[in-house]
């Protein structure tokens, strides 16, 4: 039996949010308190969604994505949030396997584009994302408004 991508399940919130704060902890953070609630909205579907890659009942890893409305699309553009995937199931083409299931699903979305940051812990991951056709754009600026997301 091989890796089956589907949609996330409430079953797999426990799963992913371990999977996340794998994620964290390398880069030193730690899971903000909140995400257990991002969990749960982008399982309603009305923002995104969250994809799961599932090996005879264990959960190899997932790809969270939202939807974002802009009118230089005119329309929806799909943005790929987190694509964790288990350290153990590492070379199994388990990260393509979602990669590719995030394309599909934003095209059915009616999405005209898919975007995805790379962050300095994450920029050795750019040659992984050009092979599914991502190019380098430009610069992410941002502010801090305030708020504490480890809180």
């Amino acid at each position: 039996m091989g890796v089956q991508i589907r949609s996330a399940g409430p079953e797999d919130r426990s799963r992913c949010l371990d999977l996340l704060q794998m994620l964290r902890s390398a880069a030193g953070g730690q899971v903000p308190s909140t995400a257990g609630a991002a969990f749960d909205e982008l399982l309603a579907g009305q923002r995104g969604q969250i994809l799961v890659a599932d090996h005879g009942g264990k959960l190899l890893g997932f790809a969270s994505v939202t939807y974002n409305l802009a009118m230089r699309y005119g329309g929806d553009y799909c943005q790929l949030e987190e694509l964790i995937v288990d350290p153990d199931a590492r070379g199994m083409n388990v990260g393509g396997q979602l990669v590719e299931a995030v394309l599909q699903t934003a095209r059915r979305h009616g999405c005209a584009e898919c975007g995805l940051y790379l962050l300095p812990t994450t920029a050795h991951n750019r040659p992984f994302y050009e092979r599914f056709g991502f190019l380098a754009l430009d610069v992410e600026m941002r502010q801090s408004l305030g708020q504490d997301p480890a809180a």
